[in-house]
């Protein structure tokens, strides 16, 4: 009887992003279920478009024998971070866990460091089984298809929470990106109307989100001190 192997493919999204969560998906195949990726033609999330993810969503379910998702919500990231563990190290373990969950035969990351060696070492280091075969690459998500299909499922869950954010608060804040307007703009609403400070959804570590409340913060010191100045001007 042939033994197939279990293989299983880790990427993310929204890793960047300064508003929402980081997920993180799973998707556990065997090697004929990596032929069955390759025939739905699977790629780079970032390569397709929100329709095309969409409709390859379900179908790379039916595929896997299993698939996890794991969001990383942004004040957890910023409780991390202050605690001296980098935006890296919170990925490594997020996959440790998805891999000690599953169990593969062998796993393949999409390495979100240029040093992967540094990546997959920490990464090793919190695994159960050591004896687990684990590849990590950057560009995995480009070159091995159950990355790819990891890769279409995080992006399709970030999505998704997004746009059941934006539904929740009633504002259209765009991508929640740094380099979108409209994030920014909503961003400096919010820092304005509540003096500087940003709701738990948005990660305050972040450079833009700091000097965004910094910018804020010191606007209501100074309007402070102005009513003050004001109130103490003797009358002529």
């Amino acid at each position: 009887m042939v033994v197939l192997i279990k293989i299983l493919g880790i990427d993310e999204s929204g890793r960047g992003c300064v508003i929402g969560p980081m997920v993180l998906c799973g998707i556990l195949i065997n090697e004929e279920g990596e032929k069955e990726l390759i025939k739905l033609k699977v790629k780079d999330s970032k390569k397709l478009t929100p329709k095309r993810r969409q409709e390859l969503a379900p179908e790379i379910e039916k595929v896997a024998s299993h698939t996890v998702i794991l969001r990383v919500p942004a004040c957890k990231i910023d409780a991390n971070r202050r605690k001296g563990v980098n935006l890296n190290q919170i990925e490594a373990i997020k996959m440790a866990e998805i891999i000690n969950l599953l169990e593969p035969d062998k796993a393949i990351i999409d390495t979100p460091s240029f040093n992967s060696n540094k990546f997959r070492d920490y990464l090793w280091s919190k695994l159960d089984n050591k004896n687990v075969e684990l590849v990590c690459e950057n560009f995995a998500d480009q070159n091995y298809p159950v990355v790819s299909a990891a890769s279409i499922l995080a992006k399709v869950d970030r999505d998704q929470t997004i746009e059941e954010l934006k539904k929740r608060i009633g504002y259209d804040f765009g991508v929640g990106y740094s380099h979108d307007p409209r994030t920014i703009e909503f961003l400096n609403e919010l820092a304005e109307k509540n003096g500087g400070q940003l709701p738990i959804y948005v990660r305050h570590t972040w450079d833009t989100a700091e000097r965004i409340m910094n910018e804020h913060s010191q606007l209501k010191i100074i309007s402070f001190f102005k009513k003050m100045f004001e109130r103490k001007k003797p009358i002529s």
